[in-house]
């Protein structure tokens, strides 16, 4: 700017206030447009007024008067401040960088006119020269680019080439072998470009022009390049196909830039594609036979085979299809289309189907839309005639012929090639009467002939054309001349070219026969009743007739053209038209040959009459004597032709019957097809239909009816219910009984009773893992599981999932606020999901995943699976010593770095942990190929936490979310199963059997494998010697995490169990729980201590009902129903009158039924009917019979028409019903009960299968149950025994009396010993005269006590040392003795151990 001014700038940090007067860019306007900006209007120029006041409003005249250089210059818009960014510095930014373009602008201006002699193209079409900054020379990338240009206009590929190599043009991906491609698609380009551009010139003259308007740009070279290459490098890849060449396909798919190749799959890229170009070549031939086979609907399904890959297909235009292929098959040379020209083909088909739906609908938009598309492969289409195309082609579509369903895609080139050169027409007809009109307005008489003799006047004559083309022969070259506009034909019609040059030959002929007048000129009529005379010789022709003029009698003038063109149209119209419409033709015909059939008939029978008298006279003697002949045997001619008739009679039926006997089968299956047809069609309407007619309803309301069959089927339904829950209940029982035991032996352990001479320790131990140690008070779990019958089948299993959802969503909203809480904080809910599906429910499912897999393990002696070096090391130790005989020099305690320095423990740890994998892939493929092996309840949980845990905590990753519910699918699931299977049924062991440690701890290794898996958690530090592992475990996972995502893809509750409102009308019982007296008082208890927490809302429902109930729970069910209740029932009981009503008297609709009395032989059948229901209910079970009848089947037919009309007028006034559609809605759901008792009954079916399956399951259990206490109860009994065989022996060594067994204490001894603690209402100083007196009494493990109060005998009790035991284990320190003395348990337990059995 210094530069350009002249003058010094101020410093950098003032610059930007400097400019906001606008002095300095006034002056810069100046400088580089000073006819724009004048020096004198620069307002302070000097910056006088602005030094001494500041800005004044005025300057932003300076800033206008820059903006209005940079107009002058050409520099674009984008690139102008706004007058207030300067002056008020509100985007001084944008005024620098305003500058920097400008600087730009005018350097690069200058430079390429001194350098290059070239023109300045507009901003942003070099590639954004300005606009992005490049860092090149940008002068020498404009004057690369035009030099491309010119060499493509000098035609020779090789300066193409050479100028495109040019570093300057910043190309890339060239290649020397393909000059010719690329200079023939540049070419192409940059002429189609030359065209845009002058057709947008003639249509807007006063467009800006500039260079690249005609030109290529750098960025349309390099597009161009780009799709010659890809062209290439296709044809390459089809080469490499064909020779089977992976390496070569390989590099030719990354020349195609084709991303996340990998090389290791070269071979089966080339397979995939071979068998993919394999099934396009089957494709095609389908395609084309289908053509050839003539079938629209088998053509059209192979074109939209997807093997194909062909564009959409339209069915519904079928015929379309098959038509043009045809006959584009017919033209090829080889009789078979190629992929390509279906491509083409199909493309313009569907465009041209798209384009009839949018004619049809008058949907203008998307005919236009079709039109304009290159898809289409339309030519000549024009944007500004867009609207005369529709217009044309919606006229020729309506007035297309009935038949022609389409317009073909050659219909609708000819109609875009009509209206063109009409409106060329008619261009160039404004443009000659506008040359005529100024010719007359000149008064020059020799313009005006002129110009009326100008071709584009449409005056000159071009029959001679005709001539011409008749005499050559082609028929193709007639029909072109004929049509062309100068003629002034009308009528032609391609499809009579031959017949046109053909009779137009026969005339000339016939002329030139009669020998030619050698005249030159030819005398034509034009509209206007004038003569036109034209000289075949030069061309010219004149409205004034020469001198001497003579017709030419060889030529065929327009006349005789167009009588001929007139005459042959008109009969080929007339063929087609009898072709279209041949049927009416023959109707026709045939109606005329009636007529004159008619016709003689009538006129012979006129002349008959007419002679009546003659022929009466001629036939009265004859009839005369043949009727007395027959008089005379009347009796014999009856009886003649009465057998006669019988035996014609009698034949045609044994003919018929004879016939129906042989084709019996087929008589048989046409009756059936035909009912099974209408029966299907009518349970589809009911089953579809919006409103099902009354008449189908009637026929398929008999299914609401309940046969003894149902009857049976709810009996047997109701019984195995009562057994799964009383059996649940008794395995419950037996399991807390097992539970129990489990403690007592637990307890003699515990307490360190010594048992060898009873049994083997080893053996005590297997016992003790039996059975899987005890878990807290089920009773919540009872009471629930209680209430939803134990899920025993699907309604209630729907409402027990229900609840668990709703729970688990509750519990997770109030009590979970860190996401890992689900995992540590053992929410209740989940423990009561996993325990109902690990019961009797899901036991089954478990056993058919891990059974196969722990047999496996467990049949295989040899696995050993030890993954903790110190572990290896002893064993490896131990082994030498038992081998050898001698002491090992090892050191027996050893760190497992220590251990791992020995070879022989990395050898057998690595062993161990092959064999650890291969086993665990075994479960791990067990289990994810089991998710339709797990219950619907665990997948349903497992969704519904992911779901919830997503809603509450948005930011969790689904990595976190999937372990989460892995957690629970897997660890709380599975892992206790494979741990302890014996525990959870997945294998069968006899009573007292038991797992092996070895078999433990290889179920332990491979259930922590599986869990480190699932939970993605890897083997470090302290694990680090199991690094190897990490790569298998991370593998593993992404199973798990499949297993996981696609156990959580279920259905909702509603679409599984196919519950809806009407589930519960077509049930033959109301829903019954098993649930005592004692259940029902805690579960009232529970909700009276908890309803503040249940229900925090004091105006919650439950509030009133526990009020109600008051403390003692109570049950009135003979409680009013509610206003709702009462119009439900009501609408039940209406349903049920109007079925049995409908069966009997038939009607279109309800009204029609209820207005129209029943006839007699109706009532009759009616009252039959009703006496077999009435014997059927007496049949009936009490359980199954309904608490109170529905309706009262003593009334007469017309009795209940009665009550129906009551009953609805009463919904109505409710609003349950509407009159208007004459009930149709009681129809409706009248045909959703039908529906849904069909659904009842297969539910029906398939819960009885399921209750079958799970009480045959229960009592297995049960008698496992069994075994298993009666085991413990003799174990237990033996035990017992022992310890006091034992007692007795010592005793006997120590040289005490067997006899004397009973122990007697004071209470201050037994004080001094911590057992007795006090005594009620007794001194510490008096306890001397109390005794305690201990024996052991008849039972074992019972010891009975005496206490004494100076020798006086007070009371006695018996002390159950199992009770001691128990209450030991539950943490009681001390118990009451006769409700006065308190004894210590732990010392009590202690003594009687000393004293009784040897401890």
């Amino acid at each position: 700017m210094e530069a350009c001014l002249d003058e010094e700038l101020p410093p950098t940090t003032e610059l930007e206030e400097g400019l906001r007067n606008g002095v300095y860019l006034a002056k810069l306007g100046n400088f580089f447009a000073p006819h724009t900006v004048s020096l004198k209007k620069i307002y302070d120029r000097e910056q006088t007024r602005y030094k001494a006041t500041g800005l004044h409003f005025r300057h932003t005249d300076n800033v206008i008067q820059w903006l209005n250089a940079m107009t002058e210059k050409g520099l674009p818009k984008i690139f102008y401040p706004e007058t207030t960014d300067i002056y008020d510095r509100k985007n001084m930014p944008r005024c620098i960088y305003c500058i920097h373009a400008l600087r730009s602008r005018t350097c690069m201006e200058k430079l390429i006119s001194q350098k290059y002699g070239i023109q300045m193209p507009a901003f942003s079409k070099i590639g954004g020269i300005l606009a992005n900054e490049l860092s090149v020379d940008e002068a020498a990338l404009h004057a690369a680019v035009i030099a491309i240009n010119e060499a493509i206009d000098q035609g020779v590929p090789e300066g193409t080439m050479a100028a495109m190599q040019n570093p300057n043009t910043m190309l890339v991906n060239l290649d020397n072998d393909t000059a010719q491609s690329y200079h023939d698609m540049l070419y192409q380009a940059k002429g189609q470009k030359v065209a845009n551009s002058r057709k947008r010139l003639v249509e807007n003259a006063d467009a800006e022009l500039d260079v690249y308007d005609e030109l290529l740009t750098q960025a349309e070279i390099q597009g161009n390049v780009n799709k010659v290459n890809l062209s290439n490098a296709l044809r390459a890849a089809e080469q490499a196909l064909l020779s089977g060449d992976e390496d070569r396909l390989h590099e030719t798919l990354k020349a195609m830039g084709i991303q996340n190749l990998q090389p290791q799959n070269k071979g089966w890229y080339l397979k995939q594609l071979l068998a993919d170009r394999e099934n396009k070549e089957q494709a095609v031939e389908r395609i084309n036979a289908a053509i050839r086979a003539g079938v629209p609907e088998k053509t059209v399904e192979e074109l939209m085979s997807p093997d194909a890959q062909l564009p959409q297909v339209y069915p519904v235009a079928a015929d379309l299809y098959q038509r043009e292929l045809h006959s584009l098959q017919q033209q090829s040379p080889e009789g078979m289309l190629s992929h390509p020209e279906l491509l083409v083909a199909v493309e313009m088909l569907s465009s041209v189907v798209l384009m009839n739906a949018a004619m049809d609908v008058g949907d203008r938009a998307a005919l236009w839309k079709q039109l304009s598309s290159p898809v289409t492969g339309l030519g000549n289409v024009e944007d500004e005639y867009a609207q005369r195309y529709m217009d044309e082609l919606m006229r020729l579509r309506a007035a297309a012929e009935e038949g022609i369903n389409y317009l073909t895609w050659n219909d609708i080139q000819a109609c875009i090639d009509q209206v063109n050169q009409t409106v060329q027409e008619e261009h160039e007809r404004v443009v000659a009467i506008g040359q005529i009109n100024e010719a007359l307005d000149g008064g020059n008489a020799s313009s005006t002939l002129a110009a009326l003799l100008h071709p584009s006047a449409k005056l000159s004559d071009a029959i001679q054309a005709i001539n011409e083309a008749v005499d050559s022969g082609e028929a193709s070259q007639t029909l072109a001349t004929l049509r062309r506009p100068g003629t002034g034909l009308y009528g032609v019609t391609a499809e009579c070219a031959q017949t046109y040059q053909s009779n137009l030959t026969n005339i000339k002929e016939e002329k030139k026969k009669e020998g030619d007048n050698g005249s030159e000129c030819v005398k034509h009529w034009v509209k206007g009743g004038h003569n036109y005379y034209y000289n075949t010789k030069t061309g010219e022709g004149t409205w004034a007739e020469p001198e001497d003029f003579v017709q030419n009698n060889t030529l065929l003038n327009k006349e005789e053209i167009q009588s001929v063109v007139s005459g042959v149209t008109t009969a080929y119209n007339r063929e087609q038209l009898w072709l279209a419409n041949e049927s009416l033709i023959t109707k026709l015909q045939a109606r005329c040959r009636g007529y004159v059939v008619r016709k003689a008939h009538k006129d012979r029978l006129d002349f008959l009459k007419s002679q009546d008298p003659s022929v009466t006279c001629i036939q009265r003697k004859n009839f005369n004597d043949r009727k007395q002949y027959l008089k005379d045997h009347s009796d014999e001619a009856v009886k003649i032709q009465s057998m006669v008739r019988m035996h014609q009679a009698r034949k045609k039926y044994k003919d018929r019957l004879k016939y129906f006997k042989d084709h019996i089968n087929d008589v048989v299956k046409i009756q059936a097809f035909i009912r099974a047809n209408k029966a299907r069609d009518d349970y589809k309407t009911l089953i579809n239909a919006a409103d099902p007619p009354m008449g189908v309803v009637r026929k398929f309301v008999h299914l609401l009816d309940h046969s003894d069959q149902d009857f049976q089927e709810e009996l047997d339904l109701m019984r195995l219910r009562e057994e799964v829950v009383t059996n649940i209940r008794s395995n419950q029982q037996l399991e807390n009984d097992l539970n129990l035991m489990d403690i007592k032996i637990g307890l003699l352990v515990k307490n360190k009773i010594t048992l060898q001479e009873v049994t083997n320790p080893t053996y005590l131990a297997k016992l003790i893992f039996q059975m899987p140690q005890n878990k807290s008070t089920k009773f919540m779990d009872s009471v629930i599981f209680t209430l939803y019958n134990y899920a025993s089948n699907q309604r209630e299993e729907y409402l027990l999932l229900k609840l668990f959802k709703t729970a688990l969503q509750e519990e997770i909203k109030s009590k979970v606020d860190q996401i890992q809480e689900i995992v540590t904080g053992n929410p209740t809910v989940i423990k009561m999901v996993v325990s109902f599906n690990r019961g009797a429910r899901g036991q089954n499912a478990l056993r058919q995943i891990l059974a196969p897999a722990v047999k496996d393990i467990m049949d295989d002696k040899t696995l050993n699976i030890k993954t903790d070096p110190v572990d290896i090391y002893k064993s490896w130790v131990n082994q030498m010593e038992t081998q050898s005989g001698e002491a090992s020099k090892l050191p027996y305690e050893v760190t497992p770095e220590q251990a791992m320095a020995h070879e022989e423990v990395r050898t057998r740890l690595e062993a161990s942990i092959k064999n650890m994998k291969a086993v665990t892939d075994k479960f791990l493929s067990a289990i994810v190929v089991s998710v339709d092996k797990i219950p619907y309840g665990m997948r349903f949980i497992s969704k519904v936490l992911k779901d919830t845990l997503h809603e509450k905590f948005p930011d969790a990753t689904e990595d976190e979310l999937l372990k989460l519910v892995g957690n629970l699918l897997y660890y709380r699931y599975m892992n206790p199963a494979i741990v302890a299977p014996d525990a959870f049924d997945i294998i069968e062991l006899s009573a007292g059997g038991q797992l092996t440690t070895d078999q433990r701890r290889n179920l332990g290794s491979i259930a922590k494998l599986l869990q480190h898996a699932a939970s993605n958690k890897m083997f470090l530090g302290d694990n680090a010697h199991l690094n190897p592992i990490n790569e298998y475990l991370s593998n593993s996972h992404q199973k798990f995490r499949r297993f996981i995502l696609a156990a959580c893809d279920v259905p909702s509750l509603e679409e599984k169990f196919n519950v809806d409102q009407y589930s519960d009308l077509v049930t033959l019982q109301k829903p019954v729980i098993y649930i005592s007296i004692g259940e029902v008082i805690n579960t009232h208890t529970l909700l009276l201590d908890h309803q503040d927490a249940i229900a925090p809302e004091h105006n919650d429902p439950i509030h009133e009902l526990l009020e109600d109930l008051g403390d003692v729970p109570t049950f009135d069910v003979h409680g009013e129903a509610n206003a709702e209740v009462d119009a439900k029932t009501l609408l039940l009981n209406t349903k049920r009158l109007i079925v049995d009503v409908i069966r009997f008297q038939p009607g279109d609709t309800l009204t029609e039924i209820l207005e129209s009395s029943a006839s007699p032989e109706q009532e009759l059948e009616y009252q039959r009917a009703m006496q077999r229901r009435a014997i059927r209910d007496a049949k009936t079970p009490e359980k199954m019979k309904q608490s109170k009848p529905v309706v009262d089947d003593s009334l007469t037919l017309q009795g209940k028409k009665d009550k129906i009309r009551s009953n609805l007028q009463r919904l109505s006034e409710l609003g349950r019903v509407q009159p208007e559609n004459r009930y149709q809605d009681l129809i409706n759901d009248i045909a959703k009960d039908i529906r849904n008792q069909r659904r009842y009954r297969q539910r029906r079916k398939a819960e009885l299968v399921k209750l079958q399956q799970t009480n045959t399951a229960l009592n297995s259990k049960t008698k496992f149950f069994n075994v298993q206490i009666d085991y413990y109860n003799q174990y237990i009994r033996t035990c017992m025994d022992n310890l006091a065989t034992k007692g007795k022996n010592q005793a006997t060594t120590r040289g005490k009396k067997s006899k004397q067994v009973s122990m007697k204490y004071t209470a201050a001894r037994l004080h001094e010993k911590g057992v007795l603690i006090d005594i009620e209402d007794l001194q510490t100083n008096q306890f001397k005269n109390v005794i305690f007196e201990i024996s052991p009494s008849e039972t074992v493990g019972v010891f009975d006590v005496k206490a004494k109060l100076m020798g006086v005998h007070l009371e006695t009790l018996q002390l159950q040392y199992q009770d001691l035991l128990q209450m030991q284990y539950e943490g009681v320190a001390v118990m009451k003795l006769f409700d006065r003395a308190t004894i210590n348990v732990n010392l009590l337990i202690f003594l009687l151990n000393k004293k009784f059995y040897g401890k």
